[in-house]
């Protein structure tokens, strides 16, 4: 456990969404203080002067040390001797670790009479990723952002911390939870053949309700470990959700590369209209490039302490969503009557949680059983 510092305070749920998709890569430029041009190295070159600008937040982040030394689960990744598996969960778990983050996301084709295309977005943050558990065919990683905000006076605010999504990686995994539009989740069977060799990676949001799962094989090849998914639908993410309307869902792929430093995500995604899983239009086809490299030095204790007081509120939470997986049956996820959410709710919860005014685990249980009753309907098979 890292030196504890100043804990700062929780960000409060109305700031979840604004913090997350803050923007700007001028506040993350490592050992330098002085700020980074934001560009692309392509884009759309003959729009209108500044039509092409990345949307996002204005926020600056306080400067950093990226780290200079490979993380000991990459350089053990080169050990000859290491059979296939072996290496596979050594690049999962090389996941783990401080990071500075940064998420770059283009639309690069547009597939539909008169497209114009939308402005690039760019985000930022710094998170640890917390290895929750580790078992031979299963390996679970809790990322938790911690970020310190840069002021125009050159004081430094925070920490801010936010849960924020969840992997778990399965080995030989046949049962996967798939996303087929309209808030909606199904189950999914695979082959014994189909899934020889193979990790699933399954994807929750920020109050651990599903996003997307899919599976692929880990390649290591010329000393590179790199993951390729199958294509999977997915919900429109929280950089899209609240200005477009135009599209379903993002049908697409994922590749997780891992490097000395860290790691990369690169993503492939259409912008489909569709419904049970069955595309019907496809609008543009969107590049997505996040890049999470190590740092040193970064106060992460907020992140820690936040953890270790709401560990057991979220692992009951699991609990609850594995009750519904191993049901087997079609589930979606809505609003209540009175307009709330369930991301909303539950965060509110862990803010409870994390504040010592709801400390009994018995009554976690009923107010997390609450929170399903309102928002997750489960459909007859």
């Amino acid at each position: 456990m890292r030196k504890k510092k100043n804990l700062g305070a929780r960000v409060p749920i109305g700031l979840v969404v604004l913090l997350l998709s803050a923007q700007t890569l001028e506040a993350i430029s490592g050992d330098d203080k002085k700020p980074i041009l934001i560009q692309y190295t392509f884009s759309w070159p003959y729009a209108p002067e500044g039509q092409m600008k990345p949307r996002g937040g204005t926020t600056q982040g306080a400067p950093l040390q990226l780290s200079k030394k490979p993380s000991l689960h990459w350089l053990n990744l080169k050990d000859p001797g290491l059979n296939k598996k072996r290496k596979d969960r050594l690049a999962i778990l090389a996941m783990q670790g401080g990071y500075r983050a940064s998420f770059d996301f283009l639309e690069s084709v547009g597939y539909e009479d008169n497209y114009i295309p939308p402005r690039p977005y760019q985000s930022w943050g710094t998170e640890y990723v917390y290895l929750i558990e580790d078992k031979e065919d299963l390996i679970s990683l809790q990322h938790i952002l911690v970020m310190f905000v840069s002021e125009e006076n050159g004081e430094s605010k925070g920490p801010f911390v936010v849960k924020h999504w969840r992997q778990d990686w399965k080995y030989e995994n046949s049962s996967l939870i798939e996303y087929v539009g309209q808030d909606t989740w199904e189950p999914r069977h695979l082959d014994t053949d189909e899934i020889k060799g193979t990790w699933t990676q399954a994807v929750f949001q920020v109050d651990d309700s599903p996003r997307y799962e899919s599976f692929g094989r880990w390649v290591h090849e010329g000393g590179v470990s790199s993951w390729r998914s199958m294509k999977t639908w997915r919900p429109l993410p929280r950089r899209e959700f609240s200005v477009r309307k135009d599209y379903d869902a993002l049908v697409g792929t994922n590749r997780h590369t891992i490097t000395p430093s860290g790691w990369v995500h690169e993503e492939r995604n259409f912008k489909a209209k569709g419904t049970n899983g069955v595309v019907s239009n496809i609008i543009a086809q969107e590049l997505g490039f996040n890049r999470y490299e190590r740092i040193v030095g970064h106060d992460f204790s907020a992140g820690d302490k936040y953890w270790e007081n709401t560990q057991m509120f979220w692992g009951l939470v699991r609990k609850k969503w594995n009750d519904v997986f191993q049901k087997e049956r079609s589930f979606a996820i809505s609003r209540a009557e009175d307009g709330s959410s369930m991301l909303f709710s539950m965060m509110a919860l862990a803010s409870a949680v994390d504040s010592g005014e709801l400390s009994d685990e018995k009554e976690m249980e009923k107010e997390i059983a609450k929170n399903f009753k309102n928002y997750v309907k489960l459909y007859e098979k």
